[in-house]
């Protein structure tokens, strides 16, 4: 880590990475111009330490994120309506109409969520991940849909987004789970005709990194709104400690991180990547704080962010810069994941950084 570096708290670290990129951008600026979830998942980050500090600049950078982009009627100025990823900002919009009463929010919501009834699916009824990659079921899309979803089943009484969701977690996980590592491929095309389907199942070829991450952190969101009595609850739990408890193995003991395709950390092409690392801490702390895992995991969740805070620099004005993020990437074989470009303060990477030191906060506190 770079010389500048002192010893800061979990909590503190997502301040200065939400501060990092408050400094970068205005939040009408917040790339790409549109609602989309890269935005999402770092202001939700960015929510979750509002929740913890209680600092208003938080709360009134979302907003203006949001306002930017949700017109006075509650429709969206600008997003892709058969695209799962454009669906996740749509989290932030429940905390804002508590805190405000303003209707846009829950016109928004209105707007936004239902889509999911009417979602194009695979023969199994699994959503496709977008208009464009027909019957395809990409882990992301549990983050994308999962948690916005579950969420609105509570606030307005209907119970069938929680049948929905569990659905398609369920099946996700049935049919990209590797029974010999007890990891999930990135994605699954029932009909076999996408160009990196298996011939003969339909899987992608690997076990890409933060693909794997989006698919616990979601469970766990969802297990937040959904009831505890649900009837597919139980088989949730389950899903989510086999792949938890999976992870620890493919932990690279040297750094605590893990690697870009998460099975072969032995290739030396092969490389230690932060967001997936931060994702997978996130879930693992989180699950152990719902008491769905070992406290013994935690060993595991701590070596990982000490790992992802082991390689932060500082820039010029001594702001925080979190590296080795991938890039949004697609499905593709081995050679594919490894080519990708790594990024700086991108906001899937901050969000994930985020998201993790707000929860390792939280573990720190129950010590």
């Amino acid at each position: 880590m770079n010389s500048q570096a002192v010893k800061h708290t979990p909590i503190e670290w997502a301040e200065k990475a939400c501060e990092a990129l408050m400094a970068k951008f205005e939040p009408e600026r917040l790339p790409p111009d549109r609602f989309h979830y890269h935005q999402g998942v770092f202001l939700s980050g960015m929510e979750k330490t509002w929740r913890e500090t209680g600092k208003k600049k938080y709360l009134d950078y979302i907003k203006g994120w949001v306002d930017s982009q949700v017109q006075p009627d509650g429709s969206i100025k600008k997003f892709n309506p058969d695209e799962l990823d454009d669906i996740q900002p749509g989290v932030l919009l429940f905390n804002l109409y508590e805190q405000t009463g303003d209707e846009r929010y829950k016109k928004a919501l209105h707007t936004l969520v239902p889509l999911l009834k009417s979602w194009k699916t695979n023969p199994s009824g699994g959503f496709w991940h977008k208009e464009h990659y027909p019957n395809q079921m990409w882990l992301d899309g549990l983050y994308m849909a999962g948690p916005i979803a579950v969420m609105y089943g509570k606030e307005f009484g209907e119970s069938k987004y929680f049948d929905l969701m569990a659905y398609q977690a369920i099946l996700m996980e049935k049919h990209t789970k590797d029974p010999k590592t007890g990891l999930l491929y990135h994605g699954w095309d029932e009909t076999k005709e996408a160009a990196w389907a298996d011939p003969a199942t339909g899987l992608a070829p690997e076990f890409w990194g933060r693909a794997i991450g989006w698919y616990p952190v979601a469970l766990l969101e969802m297990f937040e709104y959904m009831p505890e009595n649900h009837k597919d609850k139980a088989k949730l739990v389950e899903i989510l400690q086999d792949l938890l408890i999976a992870l620890p193995k493919f932990q690279d003991e040297a750094t605590g991180l893990w690697y870009q395709v998460v099975d072969k950390g032995d290739r030396p092409d092969n490389w230690l990547e932060n967001s997936c690392t931060a994702l997978y801490v996130h879930a693992i702390a989180k699950a152990v704080r719902f008491g769905y895992l070992d406290p013994k995991y935690m060993e595991y969740a701590w070596k990982g962010y000490q790992g992802v805070v082991d390689t932060l620099t500082f820039d010029e004005n001594g702001r925080v810069v979190i590296g080795n993020i991938c890039i949004g990437t697609g499905i593709g074989d081995y050679a594919h994941y490894i080519a990708r470009p790594t990024s700086e303060n991108d906001l899937h990477g901050a969000g994930a950084f985020i998201l993790m030191c707000a929860e390792m906060s939280l573990a720190k506190q129950a010590k």
